[in-house]
């Protein structure tokens, strides 16, 4: 139960198994394909946001990455700033968090819808994207990362 409004949330439906497998497995030939490796850090990392299923504290991060105790912090933050640069991962700045990307484009711009009662996190296709690309390129900027944040209620909390 939520401390901000006295009602029951579902948490989280993070991956594991074959479909866990399966996306670390894409991940690391992804990354093979641009000529960047997935090492076995990179590869933690990106395990524990795929398996949390939302949006993950970098300090969590780290508490969670090992059996025999936690990472150092800068092995976490350089891990995450590779999936960052490689598109598998997505920082949502407006709740310090990470979360794994849901789109299989290297390249895309992320919309995340942020529910302010209990923090499940959905990722968006953003409206119009080309067009603030155009609008950008107008004032001769090359966006290189795209990232919107809507906050308000999910369907569950707004009932």
């Amino acid at each position: 139960m939520s401390e901000t409004c006295g009602h029951d949330h579902a948490g989280p439906a993070g991956m594991a198994g074959r479909d866990l497998d399966a996306a670390l497995a894409a991940a690391a030939a992804r990354c093979e394909a641009v000529g960047q490796r997935m090492t076995a850090p990179r590869r933690r990392v990106l395990e524990l946001l795929l398996k949390a299923g939302g949006p993950v504290k970098a300090y969590d991060l780290i508490g969670a990455y090992g059996t025999d105790g936690a990472a150092k912090p800068p092995t976490v933050y350089r891990a995450l700033e590779f999936l960052e640069s490689q598109g598998l991962a997505h920082r949502i700045a407006s709740i310090s968090a990470y979360t794994a990307c849901t789109h299989d484009a290297t390249d895309h711009a992320a919309a995340f819808l942020i529910c302010d009662c209990c923090g499940a996190t959905v990722e968006i296709a953003p409206p119009d994207a080309a067009a603030m690309r155009r609008a950008a390129e107008g004032q001769g900027y090359r966006i290189q990362r795209t990232t919107i944040e809507a906050h308000g209620l999910c369907g569950a909390c707004a009932a």
